[in-house]
């Protein structure tokens, strides 16, 4: 029995030739699809919206773009914390404690050249 019906067949293959054509865009972005790869899963991806014979998006797939997104997402904290965190410091201490240490560092240097 066929994987794909008839309804995906001629989606897929008017897809294609969109993308020959540099007429096929991309629905969020609208930027002209030059894969090929992806014009076939426009074509696909719209015969299932109409109800054609196309098997379903493999779990493999969805689950690794999922756990992209998710570690995308828990990078995307850390760094906002980070910076929180560097925030809370205000400059005037840091500029008091930068004077000690550059004046530290000069009694050091007249000391040991006597």
């Amino acid at each position: 029995m066929a994987k794909y019906g008839k309804k995906a067949q001629d989606k897929v293959e008017k897809a294609m030739h969109e993308r020959k054509r540099g007429t096929l865009k991309s629905g969020r972005s609208g930027k002209t699809v030059k894969s090929r790869k992806q014009a076939i899963a426009i074509g696909l991806s719209e015969a299932r919206r109409e109800g054609g014979k196309v098997p379903k998006k493999s779990a493999k797939k969805s689950a690794k773009k999922s756990a992209k997104k998710s570690a995308r997402k828990s990078a995307k904290s850390t760094r906002k914390t980070a910076r929180k965190s560097t925030r809370k410091t205000s400059t005037k201490h840091s500029r008091k404690s930068a004077k000690k240490t550059s004046r530290k560092s000069t009694r050091r240097s007249t000391k040991q050249s006597s």
